[in-house]
């Protein structure tokens, strides 16, 4: 099911749960559209926007979590096979882009933060340090939240960083899809290239 990656060295991927926005996004940084589902799970292989001009791919990855109406054995494999793509390319990825919803989130992670328990975003989190691969978090659809501040702090200290959260400005990046917001991960995103002397890439973003 995920054997259609493209042959690219280069690689950012957009990972998060079901309608988080990250077709919305997706499009935002493209300038192309997918099928962005009016109904969670409709992404259910991955999306490569490539150029082939350029050794270069964006991969929007299927939405994982809970989604109404999707059993849960398809759930659990939706998300193994998104955890299996991200470490067989894991050496060629350049960014991992974990989108949230910014309004709700930290409700998210706090109903599933139990002893044997550790939510999916703060997971995926931790999964991407290990692999090495630089995360950005996009809090999305900020345009909805009114406690903008304290609402980042909150999902900074989830994440195991520390407060204020601007110090972390290259993985943090509130952002508003749907507004066409999106400059804060543009930028978190560069940084990241730049480190990877790959500024030839800065175009896209």
């Amino acid at each position: 099911m995920f054997e259609t990656r493209p042959d690219r060295d280069a690689e950012v991927v957009l990972i998060g749960r079901s309608n988080v926005g990250k077709s919305t996004l997706m499009r935002e940084i493209t300038g192309h559209t997918f099928d962005t589902g009016g109904k969670p799970g409709v992404t259910k292989k991955p999306n490569h926007y490539d150029w082939s001009s350029e050794d270069f791919v964006i991969t929007d990855l299927p939405g994982f979590g809970f989604m109404s109406g999707v059993p849960d054995d398809v759930r659990e494999r939706i998300k193994t096979d998104v955890v299996r793509y991200i470490e067989a390319n894991a050496e060629k990825i350049l960014v991992g882009i974990l989108v949230v919803d910014g309004k709700s989130v930290i409700d998210i992670i706090d109903r599933h933060s139990g002893p044997d328990e550790i939510p999916h975003d703060v997971e995926m989190f931790g999964f991407l340090q290990e692999l090495e691969i630089p995360a950005v978090v996009a809090v999305n659809k900020m345009d909805k939240v009114d406690d903008r501040d304290e609402r980042l702090d909150a999902l900074a200290e989830r994440l195991g960083l520390y407060t204020p959260w601007q110090q972390f400005a290259e993985t943090i990046a509130p952002v508003s899809a749907k507004r066409g917001s999106v400059d804060p991960l543009n930028e978190a995103v560069r940084e990241h290239l730049h480190e990877a002397k790959r500024d030839d890439l800065f175009k896209f973003f």
